[in-house]
């Protein structure tokens, strides 16, 4: 399987994209990229009814986690106020 997690380099932070349908033991499986990055999208939340996913074994080993759906839009609001605290 090809994994499809990616880092992405900030001047100061490094943001971290996962899917939930790449499953909740990746903080298991990479405890190096939880630990440099500064925040994680969580994306395709609208995906979660479909899956065994579970949302409280993936955050205790993870860091800020920032949830959302680019299909639905939800929590692009708060991705959005991320970047633009540390961008002003």
């Amino acid at each position: 399987m090809i994994n499809y997690n990616l880092i992405i380099p900030w001047p100061f932070d490094k943001v971290m994209i996962i899917s939930v349908t790449e499953g909740d033991d990746k903080p298991e499986e990479y405890p190096l990229m939880f630990q440099v990055s500064s925040v994680l999208l969580l994306n395709k939340l609208d995906l979660l009814p479909h899956l065994d996913f579970d949302m409280g074994r993936f955050q205790q080993d993870a860091l800020k986690i920032i949830t959302l759906s680019c299909k639905t839009g939800e929590g692009l609001d708060a991705w959005f106020r991320w970047l633009e605290e540390r961008t002003s």
